[in-house]
């Protein structure tokens, strides 16, 4: 009869799997943001912005903006620029003012990148540059693209189980072009960095002074156009500022001349001293869209980025910048094989031990006759 009493207690933990409550968290993780992938990405200009939750509507259920907001920023910083993330993807041609209101209480600032019109306090970034799936990319519309312009190009890795292809074609040609490879948020705090700057000159000597930043601390460009020979460029320690070189297409701070004068990049806060060879006549500064004189910027923008290993695995020497919004992957849930098994396990154990008892009790007159 023991063998009885212990007939319950195994169907009951054979079934505790199924009958037991969902657990409490249906929302999974990307590792990669915080481990190998997401650090090299940063490094090299890369911009993580948000998307939402996967499977819920951002203008339905505002709260995935700012849970979004949270899951990002508990794994990686958004910028090698700023922590907080200031991007996100929003479905669809307009913004409803509750969505709008709870993007700015998070923290957002740029949306894009289908929107027909956003409401005051958004910036929206335009999908202009098509995408770069096999098929879809177009490199004549991106030859069209007009100076100091940012192009946007859509990227989506998977959909579903389904595994986009992208067009090494059009990678090869980009990764060729003259052009800045830059991101939404890096783009728009160039630009309020170039315009704040402010320039005044004494004798020989003129000093460029770019206020700190509220937000990322993005550099901005601009030109300083004189007649007179530069002697030195130098920051308010002393030290010498570097040189960008010409082919540079990578946001960084330093100095360029050029015929007319200098591009000057220079990082929010700071101040910086340029001694020409003789008086200064004639000056004029002029802040420029687009980073060391280039034609104009462009970016990947990876749409519904779950898995960062997947969205990069086709990019991994690029040195183009990506966009990456991310969305926060529902749960991965337990394949039917397991809850299948479980159940025969659950109807053989106790046909077993029925079989064996009554196998048992049927022996039992045998062994006292011996």
């Amino acid at each position: 009869m023991s063998r009885r009493g212990w007939a319950l207690p195994l169907v009951v933990i054979l079934l505790s799997p199924i009958i037991a409550p969902s657990a409490i968290g249906e929302w999974g993780t990307d590792t990669w943001l915080t481990n190998i992938i997401g650090p090299e990405r940063l490094e090299r200009g890369d911009e993580f912005g948000c998307h939402g939750f996967e499977g819920g509507d951002t203008k339905e259920e505002n709260w995935v903006i700012s849970g979004c907001r949270d899951y990002l920023t508990e794994l990686t910083h958004s910028s090698k620029w700023g922590r907080d993330p200031v991007s996100f993807g929003i479905e669809g041609s307009s913004i409803d003012p509750n969505t709008a209101d709870s993007l700015l209480d998070s923290g957002f600032i740029i949306v894009g990148d289908t929107l027909e019109e956003v409401p005051e306090g958004l910036v929206s970034m335009e999908r202009n540059g098509g995408s770069l799936e096999k098929g879809v990319a177009d490199i004549a519309l991106l030859e069209s693209a007009e100076e100091n312009s940012l192009v946007s190009i859509h990227w989506r890795a998977r959909i579903g189980d389904f595994r986009v292809r992208d067009d090494a074609e059009v990678i090869s040609w980009l990764e060729d072009q003259q052009v800045w490879f830059t991101t939404w948020g890096e783009w728009h705090f160039h630009e309020i960095s170039g315009n704040s700057t402010y320039v005044t000159s004494d004798g020989t000597s003129i000093t460029s002074s770019s206020p700190a930043s509220e937000r990322w601390n993005v550099p901005g460009t601009i030109m300083l156009q004189f007649d007179q020979s530069i002697k030195s460029v130098s920051d308010s320690d002393g030290n010498e500022v570097p040189l960008i070189p010409i082919d540079s297409r990578s946001l960084s701070v330093g100095w360029r001349e050029i015929d007319t004068g200098m591009l000057l990049t220079q990082a929010p806060g700071t101040n910086i001293s340029i001694e020409l060879e003789g008086p200064v006549v004639d000056l004029e500064a002029i802040p420029m869209s687009t980073y060391n004189g280039l034609h104009h910027g462009v970016t990947i923008v990876g749409h519904h980025t779950s898995n960062l290993f997947r969205w990069t695995q086709d990019f991994p020497e690029s040195i183009l910048s990506f966009t990456w919004l991310v969305e926060r992957a529902e749960e991965e849930g337990i394949s039917w094989i397991i809850p299948a098994f479980a159940v025969s396990m659950i109807v053989a154990v106790p046909a077993s031990i029925y079989f064996l008892i009554r196998n048992d009790i049927r022996m039992m007159p045998i062994i006292q006759e011996e």
